[in-house]
């Protein structure tokens, strides 16, 4: 019995001391208003550049109107203009972003481009972001504005990107927008999927010149056209599914400046009905995010357990001083979530229940670890983009 209780008291320190570190050794990254980029004040430059935004588009008829009509609506005192790829849509994609710009009176300020041929080596998104870049050269933009075709910004987003960038002589400027939490489903896994992201990017890290962690959020990155330049162009990471923050490691591997804040302001219009829907989008990334180890991934799969599912479970054992340690882990656990789901506007009652939505993502990187062996990793609009030997 003995020997029993002491193994209990020694995962409760590897518990607590992991919860330690996360809480207060992380950069932080569970301070979200802290991270709110609304709120910031930033004086505006003393030139506007030019600015053009790039949206890859693939069967999005149901999204894209109200895309471009905010897209259109930016209060961007200088030149703005947009490239929209229509990635083979197989619906009216591109139809629906041209009325819209014309209903807007608008319609010299929208450009729609049909994106080549997929070669081998790219991945579908990147593949567009790159066909809408070169046809965007002709303008001599300073900026590129990479947005996704199923993300509503805020009408001053754009100026708050550019003056920031301009104020801190950025070379990439991110904002996480605001993803839906508004069904069951939403609400109990969607909050973590950011709170997890921020654990794997903490913001201060990537905002620190003399650190590696380098962090973005693909629905909204501002580039400087000189910088991606400078890095070889999109081509020097043209198969990398985790393609935000492969972009934001480039660019501080080239000694570039980066910033990622978030959003309320930026929503995405994406809803997940089911529990599977949010299954599949954690599944799409997950693997690649460990390098498509199996020691790694053996590795994540314990670690995930002691870190979410000991706490809770310590709290049964028998040897007090293990359940003492296994509670103060999993109270660390919850205040450091709560900041989060404050964020979203829900209540701190789901806090509690953060070790059960772990077993979900532990159970999802299970399954985006089965479908890359079985040939159909990466899975985005009917392409699989992480293939074994791609």
């Amino acid at each position: 019995m003995t020997s029993h209780f002491s193994v209990a008291a020694f995962v409760g320190v590897l518990a607590l001391g992991i919860w330690l570190h996360l809480f207060f050794g992380r950069g932080w990254f569970w301070r979200t208003k802290k991270l709110n980029a609304d709120h910031a004040a930033v004086e505006p430059p003393n030139e506007w550049p030019a600015v053009v935004a790039v949206v890859p588009a693939r069967n999005e008829a149901q999204t894209i109107a109200q895309v471009v009509t905010a897209l259109l609506a930016q209060d961007y005192p200088g030149r703005f203009s947009i490239v929209l790829v229509d990635d083979h849509s197989e619906d009216t994609t591109a139809a629906i972003a041209r009325k819209a710009a014309d209903e807007n009176a608008a319609a010299d300020r929208l450009q729609i481009i049909p994106a080549p041929d997929l070669p081998a080596g790219w991945t579908g998104k990147l593949w567009a972001l790159n066909a809408g870049v070169s046809s965007a050269e002709a303008q001599q933009p300073a900026y590129f504005w990479f947005t996704d075709a199923d993300i509503v910004h805020a009408s001053d987003t754009l100026r708050r990107l550019v003056a920031r960038a301009e104020r801190d002589r950025l070379d990439l400027t991110s904002l996480m927008v605001l993803l839906q939490a508004k069904t069951l489903s939403e609400r109990f896994l969607i909050p973590a999927f950011l709170y997890f992201f921020l654990m794997l990017y903490p913001p201060k890290w990537t905002s620190d010149d003399d650190l590696a962690t380098a962090g973005a959020a693909g629905g909204c990155i501002l580039l400087r056209k000189d910088t991606l330049a400078r890095i070889g162009g999109l081509a020097a990471i043209r198969g990398e599914v985790i393609d935000d923050c492969a972009l934001a490691h480039a660019v501080k591997q080239r000694r570039g400046r980066v910033w990622m804040g978030l959003t309320r302001r930026s929503t995405s219009l994406r809803s997940y009905g089911t529990a599977a829907e949010i299954r599949d989008l954690i599944a799409r990334t997950a693997f690649t995010q460990l390098r498509y180890s199996s020691a790694l991934l053996a590795g994540t799969l314990l670690g995930m357990l002691l870190t979410y599912a000991a706490p809770l479970l310590l709290l049964f054992a028998h040897d007090a001083s293990a359940r003492i340690l296994g509670g103060a882990a999993w109270l660390l656990m919850t205040l450091s979530f709560i900041p989060t789901l404050r964020f979203y506007r829900l209540s701190s009652l789901w806090a509690p229940l953060l070790p059960l939505t772990a077993l979900f993502y532990t159970y999802a990187t299970w399954v985006s670890a089965l479908r890359y062996w079985l040939g159909h990793g990466g899975q985005w609009k009917g392409r699989a983009q992480a293939r074994p030997g791609a």
